[in-house]
């Protein structure tokens, strides 16, 4: 039978059904194990919302991870950690952001830690293209004729219309990670001129300097990089984590210093922004459009003034759904169980202090 402690505890069944594991995902996991090691799977549901971690820590999974090597959930809750945090090796979260896990006892435990960055890089990617030609090429125009069931090409025909083409533009992405990469690659496509920030280590010098990568995209490195970037940024994409160097990043000061008739769009959280200050850039006409998948409070109050605006384009936290994620996801837990054996470095390990 082996050795005991060789369980991997999956905690998986997300009640949002397309995020649930399909019956082969499970299977190809079983594959993958060596024969002295076992897979329990929690049957109660979870929720993988945001950063994982909605609800609370079942008690089955509590109990199963007790002397178990391996967790994967959807967030780390601090009673798995409590519960396997002798035993233990690696603990991965279906999510990308790990807010909802650095919590006290993630942050003391020696347990390696990795999550889901990257796993939702194309479909997010596309979402935010989407988002982009939808005020570019005066999509929200149209779906406003729609509503009013009036035909108005005034908005298109005008000489001072705000319809672009992509090719024309320059789209700036603050968090050049797997998301931002992504997101760059296929405005590239397209002929944007793409810059990309990241913000690199907090210990280093401010001064921001500038490469290019494979793909062609400018990439920013530095504190002192996030200035240029928003004032040369026709759009301005925010696909960064959530962290305490990153929230309120899209300040009021910051958003009055983009071009007058620029684009957002914020597929990360909604942290990051002053929604105040957007609704205002919004009224005055400082801003051509924004796009949001995440806010500040999610759901969204149904009194909130972005949703009356017309040159606002609303998702309900969905830029990631795809039925793609259960086969990149797989990919991922298998590798990483492969280099967790093998002693060797694992893939999107978390680092703690850095907070993604």
């Amino acid at each position: 039978m082996g050795d005991g402690r060789n369980r991997i505890v999956l905690d998986v069944a997300d009640r949002r059904p397309i995020w649930a594991m399909p019956p082969w995902a499970l299977a190809e996991l079983r594959e993958a194990l060596p024969s002295n090691w076992r897979l329990h799977l929690v049957a109660a549901s979870t929720d993988g919302s945001g950063d994982g971690g909605a609800l609370p820590a079942d008690a089955e999974a509590v109990e199963a991870v007790r002397g178990a090597r391996v967790y994967i959930g959807f967030g780390i809750p601090s009673a798995v950690l409590e519960a396997g945090g002798d035993t233990l090796d690696w603990v991965h979260t279906g999510a990308a952001g790990v807010g909802s896990s650095l919590h006290e006892a993630m942050l003391q435990s020696r347990i390696r830690f990795t999550n889901s960055a990257g796993i939702h890089g194309p479909p997010m990617a596309e979402t935010v293209l989407g988002m982009l030609l939808y005020f570019c090429r005066g999509f929200d125009f149209a779906a406003t004729g729609k509503v009013r069931s009036t035909w108005n090409d005034a908005p298109f025909l005008a000489a001072e219309s705000p319809v672009r083409e992509l090719s024309s533009m320059t789209v700036g992405i603050l968090g050049y990670g797997g998301i931002g990469r992504e997101v760059g690659i296929r405005l590239r496509a397209l002929g944007s001129r793409v810059i990309g920030l990241r913000r690199g280590n907090p210990a280093a010098a401010p001064k921001a300097t500038s490469t290019t990568d494979e793909h062609g995209s400018l990439v920013l490195q530095g504190d002192d990089g996030l200035t240029r970037l928003l004032s040369e940024s026709d759009a301005l994409v925010l696909a960064a984590p959530e962290t305490e160097r990153t929230k309120g990043i899209l300040s009021r000061e910051r958003i009055r210093s983009m071009p007058k008739g620029s684009v957002l769009v914020n597929v990360a959280r909604g942290s990051l922004v002053d929604e105040d200050a957007l609704v205002e850039g919004l009224r005055d006409g400082h801003l051509r459009g924004v796009a949001l998948d995440v806010f500040r409070t999610e759901p969204l109050p149904s009194d909130h003034p972005l949703w009356a605006l017309p040159n606002v384009l609303i998702t309900p936290h969905v830029s990631a759904v795809s039925h793609g994620f259960w086969r990149r996801q797989t990919d991922l837990i298998v590798e990483n169980f492969r280099r967790l054996l093998s002693g060797e470095p694992m893939v999107n390990e978390v680092d703690r202090s850095r907070g993604y």
